[in-house]
């Protein structure tokens, strides 16, 4: 099976070749016709999956027709590393439609996401906290949401925004189409669920295993000698990109300088940094500045 069994419009198969898309993934060939169709998605796959370009096709096709210079489809995301990253791939996979898409979330200027608003986004993909922050500044209308998508739910929940969601999705169209993804479905997702979406399609997708790109090794250490363990594993994996997490911010910051001071190209990721700082890790890290990356 390949991208044309959707018969996506010329204009949204002209970006999937520019992205370079082939085959789709097992979540994509599942809820993409589903999405399609008008139905409510709840989808149940791990990051990696290729769960973005699963619900962002679809939107695109859907907001072919229909009025342009409003905000028509809206994802919800837990942190604003993820919008940056579903923006990219919209922008990417949109690029012939004419469709916009505007980032909102917190920690930079909140005028340019207002203005990029204002100037007719018809897709916004926003963490809930700035984006209650506009609602309450009447700077965003929502009265013309016709997809909503609750991307990665179950850490928005770890992360304390339920009740949040529940304001902004109270303030929705209630004939809209939702689609909620998430790696697990604790109960309060599921109660989430039950409450705003209709008889939706439920795929799910290898939800307890690990991702079969991964592969997996423990390596009992003790903890003066964790930091020379690492190094010697760095060295042995050469030119290839290595993220590594901390338990703590300080932890991350600590051992991304004792790496770049033995030498390594790394960088850090924590709460503490500005936003411009976050984004500057993150650039050089795709962009192989920093082969490693703390977070």
């Amino acid at each position: 099976m390949n991208f044309n069994s959707f018969s996506f419009h010329p204009q949204i198969s002209a970006g999937i070749s520019a992205a370079g898309y082939s085959d789709p993934t097992p979540i994509q060939i599942r809820t993409i016709p589903p999405i399609l169709d008008g139905r409510d998605v709840v989808g149940l796959a791990q990051t990696g999956t290729g769960k973005t370009a699963a619900f962002v096709l679809p939107i695109l096709q859907n907001l072919l027709q229909g009025p342009r210079g409003r905000v028509r489809a809206l994802i919800l995301s837990p942190t604003r590393e993820l919008a940056e990253q579903t923006h990219t791939a919209i922008t990417r996979l949109g690029r012939s439609t004419g469709l916009r898409s505007q980032t909102i979330y917190g920690g930079v200027n909140i005028q340019p996401q207002i203005k990029g608003i204002k100037a007719g986004a018809e897709i916004a993909v926003a963490c809930p906290g700035r984006l209650l922050d506009m609602m309450g500044q009447h700077a965003i209308s929502l009265k013309n949401v016709e997809i909503l998508v609750l991307d990665e739910a179950d850490r928005m929940f770890d992360m304390g925004f339920l009740p949040a969601i529940r304001r902004i999705l109270a303030s929705l169209p209630t004939s809209r189409q939702t689609l909620l993804f998430s790696a697990t479905m604790p109960k309060e997702i599921r109660l989430l669920a039950n409450d705003f979406l209709h008889n939706p399609v439920t795929v799910e997708l290898g939800v307890s295993v690990p991702v079969e790109t991964v592969s997996h090794a423990i390596y009992p250490v003790e903890q003066t000698q964790k930091v020379e363990l690492l190094l010697a594993l760095l060295y042995k994996t050469g030119r290839e990109r290595v993220l590594i997490f901390t338990r703590t911010k300080h932890r991350a910051k600590k051992l991304a300088a004792q790496l770049i001071k033995a030498g390594l190209p790394a960088t850090s990721l924590q709460g503490n940094l500005s936003q411009s700082q976050r984004q500057n890790a993150m650039d050089s890290f795709r962009n192989g500045k920093a082969k490693i990356l703390v977070a």
